[in-house]
């Protein structure tokens, strides 16, 4: 337990914070932070990095970077003033145009932003780095954000596959290595956290090695290998996709739009515990035009399908049958892909969604449930209004 200087705030911590402060004060060049999901790896070095801001004598700059603004926001950035107890809106010490927070009492100023902005990448030298989830930032971008900065970088990342750390600083002698996995964040996760994540050490060995163990894995027969992100949709007609969920699994719309041989994505809703009525209304503060705008869902929930319809919705069912899954997936690999930036959850998915080995490590058409959600909102459209577009299509000229 560690004393913060803000009144009523006790930090619990975990090894993760001791070793990183460890590395820091024993003046390490460098820190990474190596392992599974929910081993405190973001929230420790965010605890870290507030305990350097108010503690030091002289003024500091703390740069906080991943990938792009939008999945910083939906990431560490959350993370960062739910440790404060404190909110992004009208929040007199945070600067929203410029994502700076600064307190009157610390003399660390934090800064945040996106690994895509050129101009932040490319500007002014800092003090202490962190670059959040590094192995999704290119390696000319990190070497010049760590060269630009004067005392510390940290970054942490769950060890999908090898990349730039491994190869350039993970065997420097200034810098220091930790590896983490739920276990050591045990005492702040709940039981049901923790079942969640050990439910998968039989269902994805592979996903249990990289996500649960916290040891170097390679993610193998994505099903959907290729994609590439923008900053929103292109103009055109947006046709939805809907993935029902509740408790386990997030209820997931994705608005697409079609040009040519180019589908763009956007995730609109990814949230467990929506009811249809829920559903319905959050649709509906979306702009989703009631009776035109085109929607194709799950068949497997037709109860779903005619609620929402009978909501004024025009929800229909996905194809379905037998193939229409691999048919569908088919579909979607004639397409670039695309992601807007603050699609962060599935772009995880796609990054992470593959068909399962067998035990002889033969693909098969299993696939990651887990990171299928949105990736399958986006097929129901995909599939199911090219083919009823192009049935269409051909019944007219042949009329």
């Amino acid at each position: 337990m560690v004393r913060s200087g803000l009144p009523s705030i006790e930090l619990k911590t975990t090894r993760v914070f001791k070793e990183t402060l460890l590395a820091y004060v024993k003046k390490k060049r460098r820190c990474l932070n190596e392992g599974g999901v929910s081993s405190s790896k973001t929230w420790s070095i965010l605890q870290f990095l507030m305990l350097v801001a108010q503690e030091s004598r002289e003024s500091l700059l703390i740069s906080i970077v991943s990938e792009s603004l939008p999945h910083l926001k939906r990431g560490a950035m959350r993370d960062f003033f739910k440790i404060l107890g404190e909110s992004p809106d009208d929040n007199p010490y945070f600067n929203k145009t410029d994502c700076m927070y600064k307190r009157p009492e610390w003399k660390g100023v934090f800064e945040f932003f996106g690994a895509d902005d050129q101009g932040k990448v490319r500007g002014p030298r800092r003090d202490i780095l962190f670059i959040n989830e590094a192995n999704n930032v290119p390696w000319p971008t990190a070497q010049g954000l760590d060269i630009r900065t004067a005392r510390f970088t940290v970054c942490d990342w769950n060890p999908v596959s090898e990349f730039w750390a491994h190869e350039y600083w993970l065997n420097e002698g200034d810098t220091g290595y930790i590896h983490s996995t739920y276990l050591d964040a045990r005492e702040v996760l709940s039981p049901q956290v923790i079942s969640s994540i050990e439910a998968y050490k039989d269902k994805d060995p592979n996903w249990w090695n990289i996500y649960g163990l916290g040891l170097l894995g390679k993610i193998e027969g994505l099903v959907y290998p290729h994609f590439e992100q923008v900053d929103e949709l292109p103009k055109g007609e947006i046709i939805y996709g809907l993935d029902f969920g509740f408790s386990d699994d997030p209820c997931v719309l994705v608005g697409n739009v079609f040009l040519n041989d180019e589908v763009y994505s956007k995730e609109l809703i990814y949230q467990t515990g929506l009811t249809n009525d829920v559903l319905a209304r959050n649709m509906d503060l979306l702009g989703i035009r009631q009776h035109y705008d085109e929607i194709y869902a799950d068949s497997a929930e037709p109860k779903s399908i005619q609620e929402l319809y009978d909501k004024g919705f025009n929800v229909k069912p996905c194809e379905k049958g037998q193939g229409s899954v691999e048919y569908g997936q088919q579909k979607v690999n004639q397409y670039h892909q695309y992601w807007t930036k603050d699609s962060v959850n599935c772009v995880k998915e796609q990054r992470n969604f593959r068909f399962i080995p067998d035990k002889d490590g033969k693909l098969t058409q299993k696939t990651t449930h887990k990171w299928s959600h949105g990736l399958d909102a986006r097929r129901y459209a995909c599939a199911t209004h090219i083919s009823r577009r192009g049935w269409q299509v051909a019944m007219s000229n042949r009329f």
